[in-house]
């Protein structure tokens, strides 16, 4: 069986490839979730592990990558395709009859393909249509939101998801600019961001952070990591494992605060009197430190120096509510 991507004009290099599905600990005929097919780097790593009776369910937002999906479930009956974020993970396993899991993987972010293809809007590099969206099917571009969004919500999407310390002057330049000629373009925001950020950060654009809030706001994708991870751990049977990858600290953070605070035990008040022994067992089990790319990996792939790994594994506790 050819497992082989069929070649595209924009291609994505996975990053922490053999880590992260290492980290999976695949057992042959087990049930795993992608849920951030992208290229299908990872998948297919955990594929070739499988056996015939293994099963892998991908997800995608974007329909360029779907379409990689699909033609690959043509050619493997292990693989079911889900178009839709991941925040989905609990109705699209229920639709599919899958009731527990043996593993699930994110890789976090944006793609290789999606930046560099200038008509998706989400480079700066490039002067093309301020679109945005992971799915082009669906929702609100970029350019239409900055055309309705108050200032006041503007300089806080920049302020809370790019962390950017011209937050208020760029939201701002942003509601002067549109008043008098709409911002369509990359090219447009990119000068705007230029003109308005006065101090550069060694090695970055100045329009980075306006870029990546905007981007992070249109997708929704920090709600997402929140409402996918209990989620996933959830759906996990005992020993399995969950590996996320990360490339910015916000994304890091909530990855990083669910683990710790589910895979120790609970607070006590300080007149409980009870052995350490006698408490209830944590759900989770954070395996390893955070793994970061080689040195190698990072000179072959410059877009791998940020990313974080971060795994855990599902223990015979039980997830308190919350």
């Amino acid at each position: 069986m050819n497992l082989a991507a069929k070649p595209e004009p924009f291609q994505h290099i996975t990053v922490l490839l053999n880590e992260a599905v290492d980290a999976l600990n695949i057992q042959e005929n087990g049930i795993y979730v992608d849920g951030t097919f992208g290229r299908g780097g990872h998948s297919r790593l955990i594929l070739s592990k499988l056996g015939e009776k293994g099963r892998l369910v991908v997800f995608d937002k974007d329909p360029q990558a779907i379409a990689v999906a699909q033609d690959l479930a043509a050619q493997d009956a292990r693989v079911s395709v889900v178009h839709n974020g991941f925040a989905g993970f609990q109705a699209a396993l229920d639709e599919l009859g899958i009731a527990k899991i043996d593993g699930a993987l994110f890789d976090l972010g944006i793609s290789s393909p999606q930046i560099d293809d200038a008509s998706r809007g989400f480079s700066f590099r490039f002067d093309a249509p301020l679109d945005m969206r992971m799915d082009t099917t669906r929702g609100q571009t970029a350019a239409q939101w900055l055309a309705e969004a108050g200032e006041e919500e503007i300089r806080e999407v920049i302020r809370d998801y790019g962390e950017e310390r011209f937050n208020s002057q760029i939201a701002r330049a942003i509601v002067q600019q549109r008043q008098e000629r709409p911002i369509l373009t990359t090219g447009q925001l990119a000068q705007l961001a230029a003109q308005t950020v006065r101090t550069r950060e060694r090695g970055q654009d100045p329009a980075t952070r306006t870029f990546q809030a905007i981007r992070i706001f249109i997708n929704r994708e920090l709600e997402e990591i929140s409402a996918v991870l209990p989620q996933a751990a959830g759906y996990l049977k005992t020993g399995g494992r969950l590996a996320v990858i990360a490339f910015h600290s916000l994304e890091d953070r909530i990855v990083k605060q669910f683990i710790r605070r589910h895979s120790r035990p609970a607070p006590l008040p300080k007149w409980v009197m009870v052995r350490e022994s006698e408490r209830p067992e944590p759900p989770l089990r954070e395996i390893g430190k955070a793994q970061r790319a080689s040195a190698a990996e990072t000179a072959a792939n410059p877009r791998a120096r940020s990313a974080v790994l971060r795994v855990a594994e599902r223990t015979a506790g039980e997830f308190a509510d919350e």
